[in-house]
């Protein structure tokens, strides 16, 4: 047993280790095209068949080792395989576009060996986890497979909305680029706020497609082959979308997630999707942003057990319940069949004057919208509203946070309810009918849902972001009713705690700042101001539930 492997033993809580493990480093798999990717095979010293896992991975072999190890040593052969084009794996790193056909290679390459079972398990967060669902369709029969803080459509992740995901893809450029250099200065960079730093100034560069040489000193081939290939072109993604990859017969799937995850609502389109087609998956989601401490610990526990259920039929580990979610605000977890757990409550609430957020029994309480019940702000791309916290790609910084900085502004709109009553539990995905007018057809809202303590201070639970366009339905009026759907949480409003509902019309540079023009993202450098208006009469829907 390694020193990695005891403290990741201890800090996660790991089951007793089986054996001792013989690590084979640097085997070259020679893929269809001739590039060679490099591969580690940690073995089980240990007599006997046994399963094994996979994992695929663009950010170096050495900082998956201790896990790969740590399952090696409770009898499981593990593959650690580095993408093509990243740390010593040759061809080029092209975001997405290789995983289906080298996963296959390897696949083939994992059948051949003396050593494999016929049991075949997958794992890994992020692009690891979509690297596994660009496979998932070949695997074994007896296989298996444990997905985090990821999904099989990737389009919606850095288009959201319409709208360009600026902060994740500038900051995991960095990464990708400093682990394959500098993997030590980059790890140090991560944990001291320097990518945050230089997302945020290279965010500010114009034209857009130059913000890659702003970030990391030089142009990145797939960054710029995204500004001009990926926008709006239906081809390009076709066959890096693998949704269509679950079906019936995809193998049993554990998801895991945080609240506070950039891309947990895509994660849990796929979990509904195998529900939909009679699947039994797990799910896990807690009160995690995407590279959370305790997101990672879960994931190796849980992975192992997951993997010993299904690969070696022990399901003495396996939680009864399918479900497991953190209520925030409650600070516990609860446990159920199904997500979500049940048809909610849905309790309406009403944007009124003087800023308030008002309770709503219907359409009885709503009054009729006229010239002087709006509320205005101006939105300046050259001084775009700042993006604090949330469900974003960072290593500070993101998930539950005060938001003080941004209801401070000018350019931010916050309607606040009264103390509420009693607990209010919310779990699910908020609804926004919002009535809003825009100086300039060109113009993105971005909604916040915030806690509000007797302390006056404002965290943020979920948001959602819209793009409008001359193309966006209007009224007659030349107003636009929008329907926003927020991210996806579980939270518990308690007694004495207000909501509160953000307004604006930016979140920079989590999302691109909307310049006003409708041009290219990636070209265009001209800037225009824009005067929004919002109505009274604004409802928001929230799913609730009455927790025991």
């Amino acid at each position: 047993m390694s020193l990695r492997t005891l403290i990741l033993s201890w800090l996660d809580k790991l089951p007793p280790r089986l054996n001792g493990v013989t690590r084979h480093r640097n085997i070259a798999l020679e893929m269809a095209d001739g590039v060679v990717l490099m591969t580690d095979h940690f073995a089980p010293k240990s007599i006997g068949d046994h399963p094994t896992i996979l994992m695929r991975l663009p950010y170096g072999r050495t900082g998956f080792a201790g896990v790969a190890e740590a399952y090696a040593e409770r009898g499981f052969h593990v593959v650690l395989q580095a993408c093509r084009g990243t740390e010593k794996s040759g061809g080029e790193f092209d975001p997405l576009v290789n995983e289906r056909a080298d996963g296959l290679a390897t696949l083939d390459w994992i059948k051949a060996q003396p050593w494999f079972d016929g049991r075949l398990g997958l794992s890994g967060p992020s692009y690891l986890g979509y690297a596994q669902w660009a496979i998932s369709d070949a695997l074994p029969q007896v296989s298996a497979m444990a997905t985090k803080v990821t999904t099989a459509d990737f389009r919606s992740v850095v288009f959201p909305a319409g709208a360009f995901h600026l902060g994740l893809w500038l900051s995991w450029l960095q990464v990708i680029e400093g682990l394959r250099e500098r993997p030590l200065k980059m790890a140090g960079t991560m944990f001291s706020g320097g990518v945050e730093r230089i997302t945020a100034k290279a965010s500010m560069v114009l034209p857009l497609i130059e913000a890659d040489v702003a970030a990391v000193g030089r142009p990145i081939g797939f960054w710029r082959h995204w500004f001009k290939e990926a926008i709006g072109n239906d081809a390009f993604w076709e066959t890096i979308d693998h949704r269509h990859r679950l079906t019936v017969d995809t193998p049993p799937v554990h998801f895991m997630s945080g609240w506070y995850d950039f891309m947990l609502d895509q994660l849990l389109d796929d979990y509904r999707r195998l529900v939909s087609l009679g699947h039994s998956p797990y799910l896990t989601i807690g009160t995690w942003t995407h590279i959370a401490d305790e997101l990672q610990r879960d994931n190796l526990r849980e992975t192992l057990l997951w993997m010993r259920a299904k690969l070696m039929g022990d399901a003495s580990g396996l939680r009864e319940k399918p479900v497991r979610i953190h209520i925030s605000g409650l600070d516990g977890w609860r446990e159920f069949d199904h997500y979500p757990p049940g048809p909610p409550i849905m309790q309406t609430w009403t944007i009124g004057s003087e800023r308030r957020l008002l309770p709503s029994n219907g359409r009885q309480n709503e009054r009729k919208i006229t010239a002087d019940e709006r509320d205005t702000y101006r939105y300046d791309p050259a001084d775009p509203t700042p993006n604090i916290g949330g469900a974003m790609f960072a290593f500070t910084g993101a998930g539950p946070v005060d938001n003080a900085l941004r209801e401070n502004r000018a350019d931010v709109l916050s309607y606040t309810s009264e103390a509420l009553a009693e607990d209010l539990t919310l779990i699910g995905q908020t609804q926004v009918a919002l009535h809003v007018r825009a100086s300039v057809p060109y113009v993105d809202f971005f909604l916040r849902l915030c806690d509000v303590g007797p302390n006056g201070v404002s965290i943020n639970i979920c948001d959602g972001l819209i793009r409008v366009t001359p193309d966006t339905p209007r009224e007659p009026d030349g107003s636009w009713r929008l329907a926003f759907t927020l991210h996806a949480t579980a939270h518990c409003f308690l007694a004495g705690n207000r909501l509160r509902l953000q307004v604006s019309s930016g979140a920079h540079p989590r999302y691109a700042r909307n310049l006003g023009t409708g041009e290219p993202v990636g070209t265009t450098t001209t800037m225009v101001a824009n005067e929004i208006e919002v109505s009274h009469g604004s409802t928001v829907a929230l799913p609730t539930y009455r927790m025991a």
